[in-house]
Parts: C-alpha cells; sequence; structure tokens
C-alpha cells in the first residue's frame, strides 16, 4: 500500500509528502471526519524503535498542544500506527496531526539571498510574538532556526517543530542531564553549547542569529563542524552584519549585537524589548541601550549569577570596609580568575569532543557530513562513501565559488536514513544583473544607482562636450541595459563643461564662423575688422581670443579678420 492510500488512524488518508527532516516526514492529508486539509508529521520507521527519538516526538506534541496561537503552528491530534521498517518488522510509528499551512520555510526563502531589512524585521516580529505566547505558557523551543519558521502568502508567520522544547519549570530543564545537544548547532546559545540551563533568553539569542542570517543570507559562525561551530559561540565575537551586507543599516547592527551577547545578563531580556528594538531598527532609529534589570526573574530563575571568582572579584572592589594597599584587585585574583576560565573552556571543549549520543542509532542510520565549500563532485563523493546519494540545484552565490556546494538538505549534523537522498545546492555564481542606464545623470547620482543594483562605481573618465553639463555622465562601459555579473564594475566617462577651441589663424573668414556653430562647438562667434594687418581685404584671420584650447560651454570667441 502505498502512502497515498494508507489510512492513519482510520481517520487520516495520506497524501502528497511536502517536507523531509533528520527524523520525521510531512504529509499532506485529508482529516476524513471533518473534511478538512491537515499536515502529518511521521516518525522514521528506522527510528521508532530509539527511545531518545520517541520521546522527542512525544515532546513536541505535548509542548505544541498546549498553545493555540495565530503564529504557532496548532496541533490538532497524536497517535502511533503500526509501520514496517527497511527490515520487514513491525514497529509502532507515532505521528503528529497539525495544521496544515500553504507558505515557503524562511530556510527556502533565504536561498534567493538576504532580505530586506524590513522583510526580515516583519519575520523576527512574527517569530518574536510567537516566542512571547509560549513563554508565557512556561515553554522554551530552544530550536529556533529558519527551517522550523513558515511564512504564509498573506505574510503571516508561524512558528512549528516543538520537538525539543521543554517546559522550563520541570526538574529536567537542565540540558546536561540529556548527555546529548539538542537544538542545531549553527543557532545555538552559548549556555545550550556549555550544557547550562535554559530560560526565554536562548530563545533570543538564537533568534538573533536567525535575524543577522536574514540580513546578511548567512550565518554569523560557520566551520567545518557543529562541535566547532559550537564552540565560535561560545569564545568568538560576532561580526556586523553590515560586514557582509552593506544595505543593512547600523540600528541593525546594535540590534543584532546585543542580541548575540555571550552573557545572558547582557543580552535582551524580554521578548518585547527585542521586539521594540526591532521595529525601531527597521523605522530607521538606533535602538538606546539600556541596562538589563538585574531585579528582573525569568520563569523563576534569577537573572544574575555569579561564580565564586566573580564573586571573590566583586567583594574585593566594592567593600569599602576592607582597607587596601593597592588600587587595583591583587594578583593572585586575577591569575586565579584566568586559570579558572582557561580550565571552563578546556572542560566544554572535552565535553563537547567526547559527546555521545543517548543512546545508540540503528545501523541503516547515517550523520550527514559537512559539504559546505566543498566542490560538487567531492561533495557526492563523500556522500557515497557512506551510502547516501544526491541530487542537485544550482542557485546564484555572491560568497560561494561556482560549482561549490553552499549547503544541503539535511543539513550537516542530522541523522537520516540510508535511502534519504541528499539535496546539494550547488553555488552557479553571482547573480547576473542589468547595468541600469545612469546618462544624463550626477556623478553621485550614478554612483549610488550603480550601487543600488549591486555594481561597483570603477574609473571616471572626463571628456569635454559641447551640450552635457559639467559632472553629468556621458556614457559608461559596459553600456547601460547589458547584463553584467553582479559586483561587476562599471566605468564613468563624465562631462567637464567644456570645449576644445580650435586655432583659426591663418584660416579663411568663410569658414570660421560656421565652424563655431556646428554640433561639435556650439560657441558664438564675434567677428571684428583688423585694419592694422597690412594685407588686401579677404585674407586669411589675424587673431583670436580666447586662444586655442579648453573653454566654457557656449562661451563668445572674437574672431578678427583683415580688412587691408
Amino acid at each position: 500500500m502505498t502512502d497515498d492510500e494508507r489510512l492513519l488512524a482510520e481517520r487520516y488518508r495520506l497524501g502528497d509528502l511536502i517536507g523531509r527532516g533528520g527524523m520525521s516526514t510531512v504529509h499532506r492529508a485529508v482529516d476524513t471526519r471533518l473534511r478538512r486539509v491537515v499536515a502529518v508529521k511521521l516518525l522514521k520507521p528506522q527510528l521508532a524503535t530509539n527511545p531518545s527519538f520517541r520521546m522527542r516526538f512525544r515532546q513536541e506534541a505535548q509542548a505544541s498542544s498546549r498553545m493555540t496561537h495565530p503564529t504557532i503552528v496548532r496541533i490538532y491530534d497524536a497517535g502511533e500506527e503500526t509501520s514496517r521498517d527497511s527490515a520487514g518488522h513491525d514497529v509502532q510509528v507515532p505521528f503528529i496531526v497539525m495544521e496544515y499551512v500553504e507558505g515557503r520555510l524562511v530556510k527556502d526563502i533565504l536561498d534567493d539571498g538576504p532580505l530586506t531589512s524590513s522583510a526580515a524585521a516583519h519575520i523576527a516580529e512574527g517569530v518574536l510574538t510567537a516566542l512571547e505566547y509560549s513563554h508565557r505558557a512556561g515553554v522554551v523551543h530552544r530550536d529556533i532556526k529558519p527551517g522550523n519558521v513558515m511564512v504564509t502568502a498573506s505574510g503571516q508567520v508561524k512558528v512549528m517543530d516543538f520537538g525539543i522544547a521543554r517546559a522550563v519549570t520541570e526538574s529536567t530543564s537542565n540540558v546536561a542531564q540529556t548527555t546529548s545537544i539538542l537544538g542545531t548547532a549553527a543557532y545555538f546559545s552559548p549556555e545550550q553549547a556549555r550544557g547550562e540551563s535554559v530560560d526565554a533568553r536562548t530563545d533570543l539569542y538564537s533568534t538573533g542569529v536567525m535575524l543577522f542570517e536574514m540580513l546578511t543570507g548567512v550565518q554569523p559562525f560557520r566551520a567545518e563542524t557543529p562541535v566547532a561551530v559550537a564552540y565560535q559561540h561560545l569564545s568568538e565575537t560576532p561580526p556586523a552584519p553590515s560586514s557582509f551586507n552593506p544595505k543593512v543599516s547600523p540600528a541593525f547592527d546594535v540590534v543584532v549585537e546585543r542580541a548575540l551577547q555571550k552573557g545572558r545578563t547582557q543580552r535582551y531580556q524580554t521578548v518585547a524589548e527585542f521586539r521594540a528594538d526591532v521595529l525601531a531598527a527597521a523605522a530607521g532609529r538606533v535602538p538606546l541601550h539600556r541596562e538589563p534589570d538585574q531585579t528582573e526573574v525569568l520563569f523563576g530563575a534569577p537573572v544574575t549569577t555569579l561564580t565564586s571568582s566573580e564573586l571573590a572579584l566583586r567583594q574585593l572592589t566594592e567593600d569599602e570596609t576592607t582597607v587596601r594597599t593597592q588600587r587595583r584587585p591583587p594578583a593572585v585574583w586575577v591569575w586565579a580568575g584566568i586559570v579558572a576560565t582557561l580550565v571552563i573552556v578546556a572542560a566544554v571543549m572535552y565535553w563537547a569532543f567526547n559527546l555521545q549520543p543517548s543512546a545508540p542509532l540503528p545501523p541503516n542510520v547515517r550523520t550527514i557530513p559537512p559539504l559546505a565549500q566543498l566542490s560538487y563532485e567531492d561533495a557526492v563523493a563523500k556522500l557515497k562513501e557512506i551510502g547516501l546519494n544526491s541530487t542537485r540545484a544550482d542557485q546564484p552565490s555572491a560568497t560561494a565559488a561556482k560549482d561549490a556546494v553552499i549547503r544541503s538538505d539535511p543539513a550537516a549534523g542530522e541523522k537520516v536514513d540510508s535511502d534519504t537522498v541528499v539535496k546539494l545546492y550547488v553555488s552557479a555564481g553571482p547573480l547576473p544583473v542589468v547595468a541600469p542606464d545612469v546618462r544624463n545623470k550626477n556623478i553621485n547620482q550614478a554612483k549610488t544607482d550603480l550601487t543600488a543594483a549591486g555594481l561597483n562605481p570603477g574609473t571616471e573618465s572626463r571628456v569635454n562636450s559641447p551640450s552635457i553639463a559639467a559632472d553629468i555622465v556621458i556614457s559608461t562601459d559596459p553600456a547601460p541595459d547589458s547584463t553584467v555579473p553582479a559586483g561587476a564594475t562599471i566605468n564613468l566617462q563624465i562631462s567637464t563643461g567644456r570645449v576644445t577651441l580650435p586655432d583659426f589663424v591663418g584660416k579663411p573668414q568663410a569658414t570660421v564662423a560656421s565652424t563655431l556653430v556646428s554640433d561639435d562647438l556650439q560657441l558664438t562667434a564675434d567677428l571684428k575688422p583688423d585694419n592694422t594687418c597690412g594685407s588686401e581685404a579677404g585674407a586669411p584671420i589675424t587673431r583670436q581670443s580666447p586662444a586655442p584650447g579648453e573653454v566654457p560651454q557656449h562661451s563668445t570667441v572674437q574672431i578678427f579678420y583683415c580688412t587691408g
């Protein structure tokens, strides 16, 4: 029986496959009782026997079913269905029945390149609205990323996949207790990477990473392995979005910088605060930095927690009852703090590199290797080594070399079964653009138009023109309306506002006046007799003013002719 003929729970008739993830597939389906279209998520049969995957699937159904909001994909039903795995064994496969949403994942939208600031702000506002609702319900998502956010045709933002969401009031809210990293490394918060407890600010950090990617088209931290990416979240300062996309305003640089602070107390403390700054940046206003309220409590967890070293340093600097003979903390405390920091970093690295999943994976499950920046041929060969097939999809890229892999779907680090076909997105080079026509425009406006079209103004050649005013573009190379690669250089010819006056001395009087008023010069002739020439009447021109050379457009030229 094909998927198109399957009837789950004697109610849901499966239709086309509309999505595939590392642990599940999503089908369009029809609820035969209520006569409505729904989406059904099925855990892959090869993973259904793994307790860890089954637990995550149950958590998604339980967490999402508690929330009803326009920005969150609703859960209608859940259950289990008997199916056969690739070995022919009967297994109980969990499924979730969800609201069917017509739209595009933000991950797919980003395939077309970075978003405009207003579009990125709109999506970020929708995500933050969804998080505000889930946080009030006591649920932290913990896996905010473009692949879990959808935008409908009407522009409505929908957040989905609460598969690793956790009620922070539970005693199991510490990620370290699960002995496995939960979430996607590219969007990890530092506390997730360290295995610490999570709260609402964890989701705000991941939203900041997603905002960075929407503005620039790339993630702030990239490396060959998920562990290396997680370490960058712990130790490296993220770049400014405008360093990747000059169209990003300084206001958004400020918002992203604060959202991606390593310390939870230094980044946004509430969804409302984050959303207000996003809207301010979208309106062109640079948000003012506000010191976080150290008395604020998120879900019962104090905002400020000091280590013993930090507490000792604070006591040394604030305790005015202690008599100190030096103006700075004793050197022993400084070195103690440095050593403690190094020990913590070393421990995190050791923990990350020795991390093991909580349960062994089935033998037919594969882990997608890092493929970004590899040549297409090398990526195909790497997948063949682990028994996976692939397909190719070309798309323009301003950052990846031609024929290099931009990303894969499923992404690096995801667990898939052996029959999964991996889609490789391969760079076709920069997207070609049409050179705008900037002729007859002021040089400054022309440069602005070229930059807005993704092109670079090149050399400026100054040439004389009888009719085009000074500092106005005469022509471009390449020519207007020609197709050029994004980022190409356009050279400009610009008018000096002057013309070159020939030497008329010795020339016949009859031809001089017609030459001056011709289209090539467009000057005015002022003929004057010269009685001192000592020659017969009708002799050549004796002198002129101004002298031969460059003169302003439409100048009057005095021509002296001999009268004899």
